[in-house]
């Protein structure tokens, strides 16, 4: 894989590029940062910035004003290879709460265990209603132990209002639910981003979380898309690299004016639901993001 030129590409669709990640929500472009503005319980702030050492502290201070003024919390979301070098520091002197870093993982469609099945007993089923979206919200609550409230208005809104763009899908053993992930798609990019997957603990290390994987990288191939990309938690990036995944770089959640873990889950709660751990990881997320 060519790192350099895929870390291009994601930062141009992904980041500079970005598109709504949810009915209602709208991302700007200032120049010099772009930015997602969303109503509760969307996701709100800055997914991509070129700054320098003479411009960075006037740009924070205008995302501040900007967000503040609106009333709503927002979430700086800093990438390894952001310039300039000391940003983090800076966002941190203006008032930010830096969460943990994460690292970006990207693998081509075609490698993550494409044959792998399910273990006996299990199956996969596309959650494309609300009785399918209660039961993947079931399983996020017990695996990150976060109430799912704002994920099922999330989901249930963007399958209504643009089903292309998302897949949800569920693992049940017989009604039960034991495993849950989301794939959210971004038309006319390289790129399908992989949120939430999780597995109930009885259920860990059998191959649940390996099929859910499998299961959206057929998908995304099928649909056209070449890439898939996650922010994996340090207990994730194990079994994705096992899996065919490449780190290409940190990503790191900046948050101002709210509790992070009040924000809404595109950015955060995505890829924190490796099997080996029920802990709540990041974050919504932006555009495209999860929970």
């Amino acid at each position: 894989m060519d790192h350099a030129g895929v870390l291009a590409l994601y930062d141009r669709d992904m980041r500079a590029g970005a598109r709504p990640d949810a009915p209602g929500a709208r991302v700007e472009c200032t120049g010099t940062v772009t930015r997602q503005v969303a109503d509760d319980p969307g996701w709100n702030g800055v997914l991509w910035s070129d700054l320098d050492d003479t411009s960075a502290d006037a740009a924070i201070a205008d995302q501040i004003a900007f967000f503040t003024g609106l009333g709503r919390g927002f979430e700086w979301k800093l990438h390894g290879h952001d310039v300039p070098a000391d940003l983090g520091s800076r966002l941190t002197a203006a008032g930010f709460a830096r969460e943990p870093e994460e690292t970006l993982m990207v693998a081509e469609t075609a490698a993550p265990a494409p044959d792998a099945e399910p273990p006996a007993g299990v199956r996969l089923v596309p959650a494309t209603d609300r009785a399918g979206v209660d039961l993947v919200v079931t399983v996020h609550e017990k695996v990150f132990g976060t109430d799912g409230t704002g994920l099922r208005r999330r989901l249930l809104a963007r399958l209504d209002a643009a089903p292309d763009t998302v897949v949800a899908v569920v693992a049940l053993v017989g009604d039960e639910p034991v495993g849950a992930a989301r794939m959210e798609l971004t038309p006319g990019t390289p790129f399908a981003g992989l949120w939430g997957g999780g597995t109930v603990e009885a259920w860990r290390g059998r191959g649940v979380y390996r099929a859910l994987v499998a299961h959206r990288a057929r998908t995304a191939a099928a649909l056209g898309y070449r890439y898939l990309q996650v922010d994996a938690s340090a207990l994730s990036r194990p079994i994705l690299k096992r899996l065919g995944f490449h780190p290409l770089t940190t990503t790191t959640p900046y948050v101002h004016g709210v509790r992070s873990r009040s924000l809404p889950s595109r950015r955060r709660a995505a890829v924190s639901g490796a099997p080996s751990t029920g802990r709540a990881r990041r974050r919504p997320v932006p555009p495209g993001r999860s929970g």
